[in-house]
């Protein structure tokens, strides 16, 4: 048996994970949750997908930075322990989403000048940002992103998440635009639990959303956020 109370599959780069992501540590902080961090790849999720055709311009360059990062990442839990995955991703998290972006970030991202200060600054070897050119580590993060969609189906993006691992159940999402208030997280949560508790239950979904509220997405405080369609997690401009 799993000693985690939720699986978090999530690719770096994927701004609504990290906004669920950011839900989740506040739900688990109340509840005291064990969170699992798996790894899922936007850029394996679509490889079969003529990038230029289906996505805007800077998709391709923010998924593979997306991918290298999860090399890193496999890495470090290889040599440090699942335990340091969770704050690798939140100092990813909060260096990608939480301030403001110069132009070409998608592809710096993926870089040592990214990372090094990020893996210094959570007590880590810098040389652990060899593996972002490393794809003996894609394997493995293949073999996790097939795990997330053997549980859910393919017409998903990220996050993933299992309650109740193994043996519970898996959904995509919740996919949501806006941090809840620290008194409404557990709140919302519960009644997230309350569908997937249900066996019967297999969706709740509309594509129209906002850009999720973070600054690194381009967010500003005092902008009205127009509502776009996505597709499976992303702003596809073809299915």
């Amino acid at each position: 048996m799993s000693d985690a109370d939720l699986r978090f599959w999530f690719d770096p780069v994927c701004p609504f994970a990290w906004m669920t992501s950011k839900w989740v540590r506040m739900v688990s902080e109340q509840r005291q949750y064990a969170v699992e961090w798996r790894f899922i790849s936007l850029r394996l999720l679509n490889a079969h997908i003529d990038y230029d055709a289906h996505f805007p311009p800077e998709y391709e360059a923010g998924h593979t930075s997306g991918l290298r990062l999860l090399r890193v990442a496999a890495r470090v839990r290889a040599e440090h322990g699942p335990e340091a995955v969770g704050p690798l991703y939140a100092a990813l998290g909060g260096q990608i989403f939480e301030t403001a972006n110069e132009p070409g970030h998608e592809v710096r991202r993926g870089t040592r000048d990214f990372l090094e200060p990020l893996l210094a600054d959570l007590g880590l070897p810098t040389d652990l940002a060899a593996a972002l050119d490393d794809d003996s580590w894609d394997a493995q993060i293949q073999a996790e992103t097939d795990e997330a969609l053997a549980l859910t189906g393919k017409d998903v993006g990220t996050p993933i998440l299992q309650f109740r691992p193994p043996d519970g159940v898996a959904f995509f999402g919740p996919v949501i635009s806006r941090l809840p208030a620290e008194a409404e997280a557990v709140q919302l949560w519960d009644h997230v639990i309350g569908l997937a508790s249900f066996p019967g239950f297999a969706e709740l979904k509309r594509s129209l959303r906002e850009r999720p509220q973070l600054v690194g997405f381009g967010w500003r405080p005092e902008e009205q956020q127009a509502q776009e369609d996505w597709h499976g997690g992303s702003r596809r401009q073809k299915k």
